[in-house]
């Protein structure tokens, strides 16, 4: 039986960019960095999560990088977290706001990649 979620994939230009960004502005950690066809095959885990990302982008997919990706990164305080994260540069495109489904905002990554930042559930 599937049992989760190993990684997702964030589609990129410059794999030494992205593992910059990813580690140092977001914080994740490197599970592998090791040579795989023309590219690396770079993994990070998402400290405290069981699932991870790996920066890699699949030959024929690079229209993909620069796009809005279907990928929700939770927190427990969107407002906290963005600011943190845009007092180490990281850009947003659209500030949190809260809705009465929940918190979210969207960010970007350095290839324009966007995606959202939000709270699991409701506002109190």
């Amino acid at each position: 039986m599937i049992r989760g979620i190993k990684f997702a994939g964030i589609p990129v230009r410059d794999q030494d960019v992205a593992l910059k960004f990813y580690t140092g502005s977001l914080g994740f950690k490197v599970i592998t960095d090791q040579p795989f066809g023309k590219q690396r095959w770079i993994e990070l885990m998402i400290p405290g999560a069981d699932s991870g990302l790996a920066l890699f982008t699949p030959e024929g997919h690079e229209k993909r990088i620069g796009e809005f990706q279907s990928i929700a990164f939770w927190c427990d305080d969107v407002f906290a977290t963005a600011k943190a994260l845009k007092q180490k540069g990281v850009a947003f495109s659209q500030d949190p706001k809260t809705e009465s489904w929940g918190t979210a905002a969207v960010f970007k990554d350095p290839d324009g990649n966007q995606f959202v930042l939000s709270s699991r559930g409701k506002p109190k």
